[in-house]
């Protein structure tokens, strides 16, 4: 486990911070989705390829080796149904995750992560999840 990328990452993490929820989104200037968030966290530290992008249930895929039962710092988790894994979250702790939620397929704008108050929040690690990897394992 590399502990200063999971610093870097948890730095990059709180800088994005309240930024709006945009579906299908992978940019700091425009908003991002769940996925879009965490590949960009993870991009940034060199977990994941740089030219790539990746659905929820894609990172699971991607790290499914990596599975874990507790969450911390640095891992992902995952919610969804046993077919598809359909929204993700970044650990900050074993208690907190951060995460772009609150929208959907008609977030597209700005206006609209307002009207639905669909943001980069920080929340408690919420039940029925269904899968936890650690990327930096």
């Amino acid at each position: 486990m590399n502990l200063q990328q999971i610093k870097i990452a948890l730095e990059i993490a709180w800088k994005l911070y309240g930024t709006p929820y945009r579906w299908g989104g992978d940019d700091p200037m425009q908003g991002f989705d769940c996925s879009g968030l965490c590949v960009e966290i993870l991009k940034s530290v060199g977990r994941v390829p740089r030219n790539n992008d990746y659905t929820a249930n894609g990172l699971f895929k991607l790290f499914h080796e990596k599975e874990v039962k507790e969450p911390t710092s640095g891992c992902l988790v995952f919610w969804g149904n046993a077919k598809k894994l359909t929204h993700v979250e970044f650990c900050i702790n074993e208690d907190f995750t951060i995460g772009a939620s609150g929208g959907g397929s008609k977030t597209i704008t700005t206006e609209d992560a307002i009207n639905q108050n669909a943001f980069i929040k920080v929340r408690p690690i919420r039940s029925g999840y269904l899968k936890i990897v650690d990327p930096f394992k």
